[in-house]
């Protein structure tokens, strides 16, 4: 058995929001030359994405929500085919182009898969190299780079279609998962736990919206001795006691020192360290299964070198 699966798309490339935005196709090719030139990708079990269904994507996010989004997307291809140019604009910092749909479905289905694989024991865990990110993504709500949330979906499909009963999800991103905890908090079935910049986009996280939200606000500037000792003093206390049956993990990488849209201090030491600390409990008590999936992680160099490091330590190269 290969012991991660790689979980990707091509279509996860094409989506994208104009010239100049952080969040750029150009992301998933850091990452995937990175891989290849360390060695680590040859490691890997590679897997394409199928598309997510609806119906799955709708344990997390309204109806509402979903056919507002695909609506969107008919009107701007309808626009494209009529001679107009553009996107369709979410919010200020989000907008779609005519592969978009395509994209967060294949993302959705990335998580999907990879959790269907690893609950089979065909791989011991996986990383999914996916966009749009996902973590700001709420109920009823897109915003923040984010569509549709495909970590929350992800948990909600392993507990209700694969009847696991306690999952847990991860967030080192620099930013706070808001819409993964306004889609899980209150679940007892779920322990999410959270490390992030604050005062900060989007400005929440300070007060947890449930006892099953674990949060972590730090100030900028924090580095990752600090950021170690919060993690064993806060979560893995609150794991250990809660026993999941799966890890999800939010993998962002922007909370590194050389990414211009957070202000924290990691390296990818500290990355590799948050990684062996989720396989430690992973191996206790979910059988070693883990799911992560991209989230943030700007500056390229940065990025892939972090990547790099977290896929490296999830299969023990």
């Amino acid at each position: 058995m290969n012991k991660t699966g790689y979980f990707t798309h091509p279509d996860c490339r094409r989506h994208e929001m104009g010239p100049g935005h952080p969040e750029c196709p150009e992301r998933l090719d850091a990452i995937e030359d990175r891989l290849l030139a360390s060695g680590v990708g040859d490691a890997l079990d590679r897997r394409e994405a199928p598309e997510a269904s609806t119906e799955i994507i709708e344990l997390a996010h309204s109806k509402m929500l979903v056919n507002a989004i695909r609506g969107l997307q008919m009107e701007l291809a309808e626009h494209i085919a009529a001679g107009g140019r553009g996107y369709a604009q979410i919010d200020p910092d989000t907008a779609m182009n005519p592969s978009s749909w395509s994209a967060v479905l294949h993302a959705c289905g990335a998580v999907l898969a990879a959790t269907d694989a690893v609950i089979a024991g065909e791989v011991q865990n996986a990383f999914c190299a996916v966009r749009p990110p996902g973590h700001h993504a709420c109920r009823d709500r897109s915003m923040g780079f984010c569509i549709f949330n495909q970590v929350a979906v992800g948990a909600l499909y392993a507990l209700e279609r694969h009847g696991l009963k306690r999952v847990a999800v991860v967030d080192f991103d620099v930013h706070h998962g808001n819409g993964t905890e306004d889609i899980l908090a209150g679940d007892e079935r779920v322990l999410m736990v959270g490390i992030f910049q604050h005062p900060f986009y989007p400005g929440t996280g300070s007060r947890p919206l449930g006892d099953n939200m674990v949060n972590i606000p730090v100030p900028a500037y924090t580095k990752g001795d600090r950021i170690r000792q919060m993690i064993e003093e806060q979560w893995l206390p609150r794991l250990e006691a809660f026993k999941p049956e799966m890890i999800f993990i939010s993998a962002g990488f922007d909370a590194h020192r050389d990414d211009d849209l957070g202000q924290l201090g990691l390296v990818e030491a500290d990355y590799t360290w948050m990684t062996e600390r989720i396989k430690e409990i992973a191996a206790k008590y979910s059988n070693g299964r883990i799911v992560s999936s991209l989230e943030g992680g700007y500056n390229l160099g940065a990025l892939a070198r972090s990547v790099e490091a977290h896929v490296r330590s999830l299969a023990d190269l």
